[in-house]
């Protein structure tokens, strides 16, 4: 039920029928409601297991080889993320309990961790300026983000940004 709430979220963002998650996950709204008893659990649960995809991804970045490359597949699928969940990521926010925000801070924790080590060889190898963070990475892609209206080609547009911002960490 999460791949088809990803899915039908991604498309309709906050707004998307509930109905049209139950029907893509060929269950009843009944089933869907047993599973997430409001629209806002179902958001978490979609944005937990995307949150959970990037710290794997994160945790798996090859230092042996080509940090850089590494660097701008992670980023990339993070623009992939924020396109999906644009919409969804302000009525998440309404809604963060105490114990959402804790699990988020914990896996942002570990994505920050795997990036920083990886930044971190990469910059004693010589292949990248010293002294630039996971934070950094974040901040500027998350601007890049949303310094862009939605439209046809604004992933590409950012995804364009991203990679000169990628290349000028070079050593």
């Amino acid at each position: 039920m999460v791949e088809a709430a990803k899915d039908v979220l991604g498309r309709g963002g906050p707004d998307a029928s509930l109905e049209a998650v139950a029907r893509q996950a060929n269950v009843g709204i009944g089933t869907l409601y047993r599973h997430f008893p409001n629209r806002e659990a179902l958001f978490h649960a979609v944005f937990r297991r995307d949150l959970q995809d990037l710290v794997e991804m994160a945790e798996g970045l090859d230092p042996s080889g080509d940090p850089l490359a590494a660097l701008r597949g992670w980023l990339h699928a993070n623009v992939a993320l924020v396109e999906t969940k644009r919409g969804m990521l302000g009525a998440l926010s309404l809604v963060m309990t105490e114990e959402s925000k804790q699990a988020y801070a914990e896996d942002s924790d570990r994505i920050s961790a795997a990036v920083n080590r990886l930044l971190a060889r990469a910059a004693a190898n010589g292949q990248i300026r010293e002294g630039v963070t996971a934070d950094d990475l974040l901040q500027t892609m998350y601007a890049l983000c949303y310094a862009r209206e939605p439209g046809p080609d604004w992933r590409q547009q950012v995804l364009r940004l991203l990679d000169i911002f990628v290349d000028g960490l070079k050593r």
